[in-house]
């Protein structure tokens, strides 16, 4: 009789394939309370990981005005330029594009991603989205990343949507016709103590075994001279067919995830007090405005990370800003 064991590896994601782009989606945005309209999100490059001694404020806490040391994260966000805004209408068969309203100027390096029409007719456009604004359902920005201006080292822009919320629907068409063609910072956004989500593509691994991919046991080494050790054993019945549920090898990594309620510690600007001597391993120097995330975040160094109001929101008392005491890193001047 074989006794009682755990499955081995999780069946909750599935199926196991590489993501579409390196570049994560968000498929469900919140509906918080909000007095004014706002974006629901921001977007950075991910620097890498350090530690830092902070006072613990959660109350309720056992370590409560104590202090502790936590894991973090820091997120380089240069501005996001807004570039444009669509207007979208239920339908039974979910959201349609109604149209979308373009910068009469794009800016610099946009053609890199799709072609540039040589003309955008953004009188015209407007003038269609506010006489319609009574069958919109929702209304999304178009905003153009600018890793120029960071640390990265590329010019190439992301181009995505960011669901605006708050306020009556006209208050929203006025907060995006009054930022088309500007920048946004992560300030206008988020602040010190905020909890946001975060989605990103893991680091790919490739092809991977069911030992790595799934931590099945590996067999004694008598095994070796029929299928190998680190193989499967039986995958089921030979009808209806193996399920998935069976370990076997396959992709590993690369694969879209989301962490929820990760909080915000530091929002910082130009690099101050965040670069170490020499800069970062494997990325440079934070040039721009950046934030420290508590907490590891999914993706390698220089992943593009997006921020989003959390979804699940907790219910967790904070006596108010984090009160950060020290971070793992020499802080050096930027020119």
């Amino acid at each position: 009789m074989c006794p009682h064991r755990p499955r081995r590896g999780s069946v909750a994601y599935w199926p196991r394939i590489r993501a579409r782009s390196i570049v994560a989606r968000i498929r469900n945005w919140p509906s918080p309370d909000l007095d004014k309209p706002t974006l629901l999100g921001f977007a950075g490059y991910k620097v890498g990981m350090m530690h830092v001694v902070a006072v613990e404020d959660r109350k309720g806490s056992p370590l409560f005005g104590r202090e502790v040391v936590k894991a973090a994260t820091v997120i380089e966000t240069p501005p996001l330029k807004v570039v444009g805004f669509r207007a979208y209408m239920a339908t039974p068969y979910g959201l349609r594009t109604l149209g979308e309203v373009w910068v009469s100027e794009p800016p610099k390096y946009l053609d890199r991603v799709f072609t540039v029409p040589e003309k955008f007719n953004t009188e015209e456009q407007l003038k269609k989205i506010k006489s319609s604004l009574n069958v919109i359902s929702e209304l999304r920005a178009i905003v153009s990343t600018q890793p120029k201006l960071s640390g990265l080292g590329k010019k190439t822009p992301e181009v995505f949507e960011i669901k605006v919320h708050g306020g009556s629907l006209q208050e929203q068409f006025d907060y995006l016709v009054n930022l088309l063609g500007k920048e946004i910072r992560v300030s206008n956004i988020f602040s010190e103590g905020d909890y946001v989500d975060v989605i990103s593509i893991t680091k790919g691994k490739g092809t991977q075994g069911p030992v790595k991919r799934f931590g099945i046991k590996i067999a004694p080494r008598w095994h070796k001279h029929r299928k190998g050790a680190r193989g499967h054993g039986t995958r089921g019945p030979q009808h209806p067919g193996p399920m998935f549920t069976s370990p076997q090898a396959g992709q590993m990594g690369f694969h879209q995830r989301t962490e929820y309620n990760k909080r915000i510690l530091k929002i910082g600007h130009n690099g101050e007090d965040v670069n170490p001597s020499g800069g970062w391993k494997h990325y440079g120097i934070v040039r721009s405005d950046y934030v420290v995330i508590e907490g590891s975040v999914p993706g390698p160094i220089k992943r593009l990370i997006k921020l989003r109001f959390p979804i699940r929101p907790r219910e967790v008392e904070h006596s108010g800003k984090p009160q950060i005491l020290y971070m793992s890193i020499k802080p050096i001047e930027v020119a």
